[in-house]
């Protein structure tokens, strides 16, 4: 992993899957954990073990970043990760968020489809806009890029597309930096100056 990146006060990371967007986030942390003796991280990981290749795949994950970023605590938080924001941003902390696709696949699609409610998946929208514009410290927020592709066929799934596509554009809005992730190479979308 590379160290001395330049840390954002909040970025958003944007790209296909695989494409590094979790990689250039924990290449953040590191360079992060390097600068300062004082300085910490933590993952709030948002993913669910639906089924057992879910279950292996965060199992992986869990281990791999121990390896990488012993230091790093993880918290699991399915659901509501503005306030684990709220109660862990710290100005020596770094947070990552990972990853704002599965989070909001958690509201979009319960178990109990009946219980989707559409204003309570909003206020969580705007709830984390508002909690990463005043976050303490830095912020580093993964998400996937979708909306690159035909248009899906099922109402679900274009419901789905476009709840995605506005919430990357509102945090696109609040954060300094925008990267794209491709192939493991990042492009730069929005770079404010410190």
């Amino acid at each position: 992993m590379s160290a001395n990146l330049s840390i954002a006060r909040s970025e958003l990371i944007l790209g296909g899957q695989k494409s590094g967007k979790s990689a250039r986030a924990e290449m953040l942390a590191q360079s992060w954990l390097q600068a300062s003796p004082d300085h910490r991280a933590i993952f709030i990981a948002t993913a669910q073990a639906w089924d057992d290749e879910m279950q292996a795949r965060i199992a992986r994950h869990q281990a791999d970043r121990a390896l990488r970023l012993p230091t790093m605590r993880t918290i699991e938080e399915p659901l509501a990760v503005a306030a684990a924001i709220r109660a862990h941003s710290q100005p020596d902390c770094l947070i990552v968020l990972d990853c704002l696709t599965l989070w909001l696949t958690n509201w979009l699609m319960p178990l109990d489809h009946d219980a989707l409610d559409l204003n309570a998946i909003e206020h969580a929208i705007t709830e984390l806009v508002d909690v990463v514009k005043s976050a303490q410290g830095p912020i580093v927020i993964v998400s996937n890029e979708i909306g690159l592709g035909v248009i899906p066929m099922g109402r679900e799934v274009r419901a789905y597309v476009d709840h995605l596509g506005k919430l990357n554009q509102a945090l696109a809005a609040t954060v300094e930096r925008v990267s794209l992730m491709v192939a493991g190479m990042r492009l730069s979308l929005k770079d404010k100056e410190r």
